[in-house]
């Protein structure tokens, strides 16, 4: 079958659907396999649930019936709808990566420009070579603006989905030690997030830049960009005070943010300054920022049986996790307990790195205590004795019940594989 007319179907149908669990009537069922299952068994499934056609892969499971669509490769064919359908939206798109921070930058610029624009952006953290065509076709002729993150582990990646998403506009958070295990090093990081800047330099785009952060300026010196942070720059933005949630400073009003973290602090300076280029009043900026309240196990402040809580468990690197503890360094409270989970995808670095983030902990003097899980943590050397090494969830659980913390600040950070939030129960 012929795009166009896929494109045809797609537009006549209720959306995209990859999931049989998930199936709505009248939507088109992609069969997408992988390591573990192969989707073209699903076909049947989702028709007799409610979907109007299913796209397959495999002629053992093609009906003659009108509804069911045969394909070299269903994940390649929807990777293809997804750039046909780019070039029939009239919306621009924003094109957010980086090492840390995307979601959450993501989700604040959606809350601003969402003030004035009606917006269409990635659903929580579907980032990747199946994400990213979900998300372009979640848009629609009623969408003005649409903002994309991707996410990528390895070299060539962001070229890829760029060439399907085929931005207007990118913005890099940061490059930090995150999928070193798939780029290789850090420079291979800065590579492959910089596939980008590249593409937007190529179609005559427009990067937004953190003029703070010098790697990013030099690597943008030729290139047409809209900066923010000092007064030198098209957006000033300031910081008033990180002592607890951020408080900032922008066209002489006081933005009192729910976010915690100095890091946090470009994550929504990026997003005031996209808001200023696109014309979202100052008031509506204001307002969307102080309205953004974190979820999802970032940066989530929870009180619970007399504990405070900073919950940033959804993912962790060398780079985000030096900062989570520079921050929980300032953090007032007392009884100030770390519970770190493994940090992933590190490669040949990963004792070195993990080794690093208890040597922080006992050079700084950071915490009263400290818990140390996953096979990582628990290989590390210490001395320390507010140090707990936990090889297991089980471990860290049965710890904290014979050590059971009192009127607690505690901050509970790993790697998505680790789901530390589990431990909130044991608390």
């Amino acid at each position: 079958m012929k795009i166009e007319q896929l494109h045809k179907d797609f537009l006549s149908s209720t959306g995209i659907c990859t999931d049989t669990r998930k199936i709505k009537k009248g939507c088109l069922f992609f069969a997408l396999s992988g390591d573990n299952f192969n989707g073209n068994t699903f076909a049947k499934e989702a028709l007799a649930l409610g979907a109007s056609k299913v796209v397959i892969d495999q002629i053992d499971y093609h009906e003659n019936t009108g509804k069911t669509i045969l394909t070299r490769n269903s994940l390649k064919t929807l990777q293809k709808l997804a750039t046909y359908h780019r070039k029939y939206l009239r919306a621009p798109i924003l094109v957010l990566t980086g090492s840390n921070g995307k979601t959450t930058t993501k989700e604040l610029i959606n809350a601003v420009l969402s003030k004035k624009y009606n917006t269409t952006a990635t659903s929580g953290n579907l980032n990747n070579h199946i994400g990213v065509p979900l998300t372009l076709l979640a848009m629609t002729n009623d969408t003005e603006l649409g903002i994309v993150e991707m996410g990528a582990n390895h070299i060539k990646e962001i070229e890829a989905l760029a060439d399907i998403a085929a931005p207007n506009y990118g913005y890099i958070t940061n490059f930090g030690k995150a999928h070193i295990e798939g780029f290789g090093s850090l420079q291979g990081v800065i590579i492959g997030k910089t596939e980008l800047y590249k593409y937007i330099s190529k179609t005559n785009g427009l990067l937004f830049v953190n003029a703070n952060d010098q790697k990013q300026l030099d690597l943008t010196r030729k290139e047409n960009k809209y900066t923010f942070g000092g007064k030198a720059h098209d957006c000033e933005v300031k910081l008033l005070d990180a002592s607890k949630t951020l408080i900032l400073s922008y066209k002489n009003q006081e933005i009192k943010s729910n976010l915690i973290g100095l890091y946090n602090f470009h994550n929504i300076a990026a997003a005031i300054a996209i808001g200023q280029y696109f014309k979202v009043s100052e008031t509506a900026i204001k307002n969307a920022i102080e309205s953004y309240i974190p979820t999802n196990n970032r940066s989530q402040i929870i009180a619970q049986n007399g504990h405070t809580i900073i919950l940033d468990a959804y993912n962790a690197n060398p780079t985000s996790m030096t900062a989570a503890l520079d921050n929980f360094k300032q953090t007032e409270g007392a009884n100030k307990i770390l519970i770190l989970g493994d940090m992933f995808e590190l490669g040949d670095i990963a004792e070195e790195e993990h080794q690093a983030i208890s040597n922080m902990i006992t050079d700084q003097n950071i915490g009263d205590i400290a818990y140390l899980v996953g096979e990582n943590f628990s290989k590390i050397t210490t001395t320390d004795p507010r140090i707990n090494l936990c090889t297991t969830f089980k471990d860290l659980e049965a710890k904290l019940h014979s050590q059971k913390p009192k009127n607690a600040t505690i901050l509970v950070k790993g790697s998505r594989g680790m789901a530390l939030e589990r431990i909130l129960k044991s608390l």
